[in-house]
């Protein structure tokens, strides 16, 4: 595996490009990362469960420009995820907020339908959401939130 390490300044963070080198991957799954935008991940260098959800998000064909930083609260706020609302990573793509263990499928709902909401979130930290996998799964809510902080049901898991 690649890293690339580049300087922002902005939020203070370091940025670190992941170029997977697995071989030739199938044409189908090229056309597929081809057609998904890139998916901006602030994470703690630290963290194993955002390192497994952004495997997630690249399984099912996305790109992840993946930053480090020990700054998530920070980041958060800057960014404008509501306080009850947060998780572990915080991911920005096409303009939308995306705030934890979001399953990719969601994602791409969203941005297919393209709803009137600043993003998605998982508060928390729920075990069986994707990055969480485990032996129990615990049932968890993927909420769409405005600029309030006000909530809706996206979809139940």
């Amino acid at each position: 595996m690649k890293k690339r390490i580049v300087r922002t300044f902005a939020l203070g963070v370091s940025v670190v490009a992941l170029t997977l080198t697995t071989g030739a991957a199938p044409a189908s799954f090229i056309d597929a990362a081809a057609k998904k935008p890139t998916i901006t991940v602030y994470k703690d260098p630290s963290c194993g469960c955002c390192k497994s959800w952004i495997e997630h998000l690249i399984k099912h064909g996305y790109r992840v420009d993946a930053k480090d930083t020990p700054e998530m609260t920070e980041v958060k706020r800057t960014l404008g995820i509501p306080d009850g609302l947060t998780a572990c990573h915080t991911a920005v793509v096409n303009g939308y907020l995306i705030e934890g263990h979001v399953p990719a499928a969601d994602i791409a709902r969203l941005l297919q339908e393209k709803p009137k909401v600043a993003g998605l979130a998982v508060p928390g930290m729920p075990m069986g959401s994707p990055g969480m996998e485990g032996p129990r799964a615990q049932h968890y809510q993927v909420l769409s939130f405005d600029k309030a902080g006000k909530t809706k049901v996206f979809a139940s898991y």
